[in-house]
């Protein structure tokens, strides 16, 4: 597999040729008020439901350089960087 600088630098040669997209590394689901988790898609790893205090950790144990807000690497279906509100001790 190609590093994430090499996959920074194609990128720009292939955002307007669709068959040359660079795949996501990470995809978040969307957004839902029934849970204080959004599903997240890690290539290679699958989904997991994360908390917003756990999804930069998560990124960056598994792709130690990968920028998380990179819009191409990093891609949310919906609602970017929100999470449903949840307060300590609500189930």
């Amino acid at each position: 597999m190609e590093n994430l600088t090499e996959r920074a630098a194609h990128r720009e040669h292939t955002m307007d040729d669709p068959s040359r997209r660079v795949k996501p590394l990470v995809e978040i689901a969307e957004f839902r008020t029934d849970s204080r988790y959004r599903l997240v898609r890690f290539e290679g790893i699958g989904w997991k439901p994360l908390a917003p205090e756990e999804f930069e950790p998560e990124i960056k144990h598994h792709f130690p350089d990968l920028d998380p807000h990179d819009p191409l690497l990093v891609q949310w279906e919906d609602r970017p960087w929100e999470w449903p509100a949840w307060h300590p001790g609500e189930a």
